[in-house]
């Protein structure tokens, strides 16, 4: 189910960042992001929302990043490198998994990256790990 239809949504001051490919939910500790059902996600398109959340969280800014999966899509796991290696990414992330196939990329997805990725069964969990890291305590 998409943020806006939980009833904890109108709690946070989220900007919302809509793009071609899904929408992103912007706070003052995390990102989610919503991707359109059967895109690919591809690094230009990382890249395009990245320089926009950039200017929202501010040269090093500090943020988590949460894929709320409520969509098929695909993305090039090797990605993760790319935002690992970049000057801006999250120092932490998690997925919302909402069937088999996307625990299985998500799994995969963990093996690109250094970043912390934390899978989840729910969006609440997700948001609840988020704002317990202790980059953020």
């Amino acid at each position: 189910m998409t943020i806006e239809k939980y009833s904890f949504f109108k709690a946070y001051n989220f900007t919302k960042l809509e793009m071609p490919f899904g929408n992103f939910y912007l706070c003052d500790k995390f990102c989610i992001s919503e991707l359109n059902e059967g895109i690919h996600f591809e690094w230009e398109n990382i890249v395009e929302v990245f320089d926009k959340i950039q200017n929202f969280y501010g040269e090093g800014g500090k943020f988590a990043y949460i894929s709320n999966r409520i969509n098929h899509y695909s993305i090039d796991p090797s990605n993760w490198t790319k935002i690992e290696q970049s000057n801006f990414y999250p120092f932490a992330s998690a997925i919302v998994i909402y069937n088999n196939s996307s625990y299985m990329n998500a799994s995969i997805e963990k093996k690109f990256t250094n970043i912390s990725i934390k899978r989840c069964m729910s969006l609440k969990q997700a948001i609840d790990w988020v704002e317990n890291l202790k980059e953020f305590n």
